[in-house]
């Protein structure tokens, strides 16, 4: 299944104030950089967000918010978000934004 081009083309026209993020092709989806370090991407439909293990399991609160699983087993930090948590560009921004501040403070590959 191929991924959420319109949510892709969203996330580009945002990201272009945000800084150096280069996007690359992975997983079946797409995944966007910083600093060599994968901070969100596109998985199907949802928008895949790194962020601390504590706030992963503050947003897994919400119903639109899942644990990022496409192997059986759930990556620590991770979680999938549904298109209805990111209907506005700024509700996007803000979740895009959790991704990149995470991804700042690892160190550069």
């Amino acid at each position: 299944m191929a991924y959420n081009l319109d949510l892709e083309y969203r996330i580009d026209n945002l990201i272009i104030r945000l800084g150096d993020i280069s996007k690359r092709k992975m997983f079946g989806g797409v995944g966007y950089l910083i600093n060599g370090n994968m901070c969100f991407g596109i998985y199907r439909d949802s928008l895949i967000v790194r962020t601390t293990p504590e706030k992963a399991n503050e947003l897994l609160s919400n119903e639109y918010v899942s644990p990022f699983d496409i192997t059986g087993r759930p990556m620590k930090g991770w979680v999938m978000i549904s298109l209805g948590l990111l209907e506005t560009d700024d509700e996007l921004l803000d979740m895009v934004k959790l991704g990149i501040n995470f991804a700042e403070a690892l160190p550069s590959k």
